[in-house]
């Protein structure tokens, strides 16, 4: 087994080559981070090659037994799969691919599809470095996707693999994130400006609007931000749901003071162009180096609206919070200005969702045709670049599909496993143009069987919403384009009368919302004809109409090789398989046993360093 070993070191070897780029071995840096557990006693480093298809974990755990790693659902622990590994005390390594049969109990996978990086253990930690493809053709292995994905890890305090729910953890995680901070530029001469709510008293209600309108910095001339992150006093941070910056029209005559910002005063409503957003369980963005939002020039706005939403589910007095956001900006201009444009199912008062729905689907249509007119000029193509994901509770999934000339173009952006407590604004792997005459189709994916009473849109966090907001350049007058269904045609398809739209939404509450009802109701409200509303920065608002055009899924990709096990059936047509890396082929434990952990990390650190030298020509 050590020959066998020492031969795929060697093939690495003959066939590495500068242009294998990335490849990560068991010492390159690992760019990523981010403890997993309350006490901080478990710390995972990763990193990934999209080319290849392959992520590189690297787990530190406050221990000296066995630990692991691997990926779980939303639902239930039962199917994650996990890798672990271990010190023995004779300095010999143990690592295996396994899966959870049910709560408590692993199982070792027929294909071992993890290849062993590194393993060390010292007085305090256990460190396990590995890698693994996105999707192998090992049913048992969840797939990595540019999704939302929930990372489970647990360990023990000796070499006995045994699940312990006390040592067990899930942490959702975006681990494809395509920019890290540190490949960005930073200028020298960067300004820092808070925009935030002072001293304000939460109200004891469960959900809490609160807009006030605040200057951008004045400056002189023209300027970029190209950076923000939320401000939140750390006592009050699981109170904050979200915070968004809209721009105002300077034409806007705005009020002072805070107030409700969808209340008895429709000024507090006033600006409806996105131009920051932070969500629970989001971090600071730094934009690419190309793109900023432009102010001090007579087109930029002068004024802002920031709305704090305010969760107070335990309804406690006498709270006071100061939070908001901060911006980073700079005279160092960059080649385009920004902008967002808010998609998604106009929020109020159409949208509902009836309980005990195993699964609903709702659609908000955009059409661009009318954005040339109502921007007053000519709308270059618009290049999006990242988004911004929102629902509420029973969000599952969302997607923002592109079509052009009736044909589905591509699917923008998405996440099949959602999830409330982590909304971040991510980046495309690559920027998508949307044309004049597009139509853009969000679809948000719900359930509700925890629910026995309908679900309407709206702004308290038990409410729902349906919206994604596309981060793109260069910037236009265009701030909105969301769509809603007829109503009326909904409610007659469920066998409810129905004049109007209130009559409309008013007959939902009639329904006996049965399985097959459910999904007659969402049928109807997809066969539906929409309303498509368009609004500016500037608050003109023009309405089409359109259908919702059928979503062709997009394909699986074809999985990584196994080294044996079952095999989907599905995996082998129509994309079949890759042919995996001489490294990840039959990469079981074995041969790993054979060797003990110092050999074999002189001989993988050799091999890394041969193959640095071979890529820098040196």
């Amino acid at each position: 087994m050590t020959c066998v070993l020492l031969f795929r070191l060697f093939l690495l070897l003959v066939l590495a080559s500068p242009s294998q780029g990335k490849r990560l071995g068991p010492t390159s840096r690992l760019r990523y981070s981010r403890f997993l557990d309350p006490s901080n006693a478990i710390f995972l480093r990763w990193d990934f090659d999209l080319e290849a298809e392959i992520i590189t974990f690297e787990l530190q755990v406050r221990t000296t037994g066995w630990v692991g790693l691997g990926v779980t659902n939303r639902y239930t622990n039962v199917g994650s799969d996990l890798v672990i590994g271990g010190v023995l005390p004779d300095g010999n390594v143990y690592f295996s691919d396994q899966h959870l049969v049910d709560e408590d109990t692993l199982r070792e996978d027929g294909s071992q599809d993890a290849e062993l990086l590194g393993l060390t253990e010292d007085a305090v930690y256990t460190t396990m470095r590995f890698s693994r493809p996105f999707r192998s053709c090992d049913p048992h292995d969840q797939d990595i996707a540019s999704d939302t994905v929930r990372v489970l890890t647990a360990y023990g305090l000796d070499d006995t693999v045994k699940l312990d729910r006390e040592r067990t953890f899930v942490k959702s995680i975006f681990l494809l994130q395509i920019v890290h901070p540190d490949d960005l530029e930073v200028p020298e001469d960067t300004i820092i400006h808070d925009l935030e709510i002072t001293d304000f008293l939460i109200p004891e209600d469960d959900t809490t609007y609160a807009c006030t309108f605040l200057p951008l910095p004045i400056v002189s001339k023209k300027h970029h931000i190209y950076k923000f992150e939320p401000k939140l006093i750390y006592h009050n941070e699981t109170m904050v749901h979200h915070i968004l910056v809209y721009a105002c029209g300077n034409a806007s005559a705005l009020p002072t003071g805070i107030s409700d910002c969808y209340g008895a005063d429709p000024a507090f409503s006033l600006c409806s162009q996105v131009i920051v957003g932070w969500a629970v369980g989001g971090t600071s963005y730094q934009f690419p180096d190309d793109v900023g939002i432009s102010i001090g020039t007579p087109l930029d706005p002068q004024w802002i609206r920031l709305e704090v939403h305010y969760s107070n589910f335990h309804n406690l007095p006498g709270v006071y919070d100061t939070s908001g956001i901060r911006v980073y900006y700079s005279p160092q201009l960059r080649k385009y200005d920004m902008g967002v444009l808010q998609l998604g199912f106009f929020t109020f008062p159409i949208h509902f969702i009836p309980p005990g729905a195993e699964s609903f689907m709702s659609y908000g249509l955009c059409k661009t045709e009318k954005f040339e007119e109502m921007n007053g000029a000519p709308v270059p193509d618009i290049q999006v670049y990242g988004y911004l994901l929102h629902t509420h509770l029973a969000g599952r999934a969302l997607q923002a599909v592109q079509y052009r000339n009736g044909t589905q173009i591509q699917t923008i952006c998405k996440d099949d496993s959602y999830d409330f407590n982590l909304q971040e604004t991510r980046d495309l792997p690559s920027r998508v143009a949307i044309k004049p005459g597009d139509e853009l189709l969000v679809e948000c994916h719900y359930q509700t069987l925890d629910r026995d009473t309908m679900t309407f849109g709206g702004p308290s966090t038990i409410n729902e919403m349906c919206l994604i907001f596309l981060f793109y350049y260069p910037r236009n007058n265009i701030s909105s384009c969301m769509g809603y269904p007829d109503i009326i045609y909904v409610a007659h398809e469920l066998g409810e009368e129905a004049s109007d739209s209130m009559e409309g939404m008013m007959a939902m509450n009639n329904v006996e919302w049965t399985p097959e009802n459910i999904k007659k109701a969402e049928k109807a409200c997809k066969e539906a004809q929409q309303t498509v509303i368009i609004k500016t920065i500037d608050e003109m608002v023009e309405n089409t109409t359109g259908w919702i055009p059928d979503i062709i899924p997009t394909p699986r990709g074809p999985c990584l090789e196994s080294s044996g096990g079952k095999v989907e059936p599905q995996d082998k047509t129509p994309a079949g398989f890759r042919a995996a890396p001489v490294a990840l082929r039959g990469s079981g434990t074995a041969p790993l046993q054979c060797l003990p952990v110092a050999v074999l990390l002189f001989v993988q650190g050799a091999l890394s360093w041969i193959l640095a030298t071979l890529q820098t020509g040196a």
